[in-house]
């Protein structure tokens, strides 16, 4: 297996049984599933324990394996890109996974491509991969909340529908996609929203795409902001090492400017506060982050709360204090825009305020 942000190691080869016919065979959508451990691909030495376990030690061959019936939805393609427990995704293997995705769906012999993924940072892969994949063709994650070796493990459910997603001929167009307990989930609006539940991905404010049951794909609307071939972004070889620096901080009761300080002198090039409410911000780090936009950093504001929108000039005078508002994005997806949108060369603050406001 792959070390984190390793090199990407072809795992196995998968295709329909010898039992079916062989045109009947051939007529399947080829989907390729990109493993890359998280806890769909964890194990724990009892199976009654859901907590206590490593995630990323099981191949893409087992998992594959444990679904019954895979085989008679599409050809599968297979391969191991990392196993690592998704609190540790890397630059560089994000830089992996958008590079291997866009190759694959440049390719005639793949339908679409179905990626296993922890769920600690799955909204944030998925986002990123929303932004910069260049295809209309389906890419769907997918994800557990319990290891593969639990009592009424999720993750093989959820890789069947994930496939069955993509093999439909429904999901093309749609960006990238999020399955998970029978729900289809656009990746710009979903969010883990609970610690332990399998119900565990909501779209909040929203709600789901659609869902997924048995083999029945139903969608009940479209993502309508652009995405994949839409947008001026792309993840290219040089991308690992020159991510720009962009940061989070929080607002809370008390709280000081030496963070904002300390990012600014180590020179980053964004910072996204994770404001109260509708984005507001205490006195004393709204005028450090105020500092820190009159020396050229790109300061996003959007909310710790988990819903809703950071309306421009609602809690904060964002055009007086150099500010940009993240609309309905969540930090982390803020953070995900403005690293991309600074990448793209886009500095001004109305410049990237457009940006916020389109995607």
């Amino acid at each position: 297996m792959a070390a984190p942000g390793g090199s990407l190691k072809i795992a196995a080869m998968t295709t329909s049984s010898s039992s079916q016919n062989a045109a009947g065979a051939s007529a399947l959508p080829r989907i390729a599933v990109l493993a890359t451990g998280g806890t769909i691909a964890g194990s724990a030495p009892d199976a009654a324990n859901t907590a206590g376990y490593q995630a990323g030690v099981i191949g893409v061959a087992q998992l594959l394996a444990a679904v019954p019936g895979l085989d008679a939805v599409a050809q599968i393609h297979a391969e191991e890109v990392a196993s690592v427990d998704s609190k540790d995704m890397s630059f560089a293997l994000w830089a992996t996974l958008a590079q291997r995705v866009n190759a694959l769906l440049a390719s005639d012999d793949i339908d679409g491509v179905v990626i296993t993924h922890g769920t600690d940072t799955l909204e944030e892969t998925a986002y990123l991969l929303h932004l910069t994949v260049k295809s209309a063709k389906p890419v769907i994650l997918t994800a557990a909340m319990r290891p593969a070796s639990a009592l009424s493990a999720d993750g093989p459910l959820n890789l069947l529908n994930a496939v069955t997603v993509a093999a439909s001929g429904q999901a093309g167009g749609q960006g990238v996609l999020v399955a998970f307990n029978n729900r289809m989930h656009c990746a710009r609006d979903v969010a883990k929203i609970s610690t332990y539940a399998v119900d565990a991905f909501q779209s909040p404010e929203i709600g789901a795409l659609g869902w997924v049951q048995d083999g029945r794909v139903d969608f009940q609307r479209r993502a309508l902001r652009p995405h994949t071939l839409d947008t001026p972004f792309a993840v290219v070889d040089e991308t690992a090492a020159q991510w720009p620096q962009v940061e989070i901080v929080t607002s809370y009761a008390g709280v000081s400017r030496i963070a904002v300080d300390a990012l600014v002198s180590a020179g980053v090039r964004g910072i996204v506060v994770a404001g109260t409410g509708n984005g507001s911000i205490h006195a004393t780090l709204q005028q450090a982050l105020a500092d820190a936009a009159a020396q050229g950093v790109a300061v996003v504001r959007a909310s710790r709360v988990g819903s809703g929108h950071v309306m421009h000039n609602g809690a904060a005078k964002d055009d007086a204090l150099g500010f940009i508002s993240a609309g309905t994005l969540s930090p982390y997806k803020a953070r995900v825009l403005l690293m991309l949108a600074l990448a793209t060369g886009s500095t001004q603050k109305d410049a990237l305020q457009r940006v916020f406001d389109t995607y």
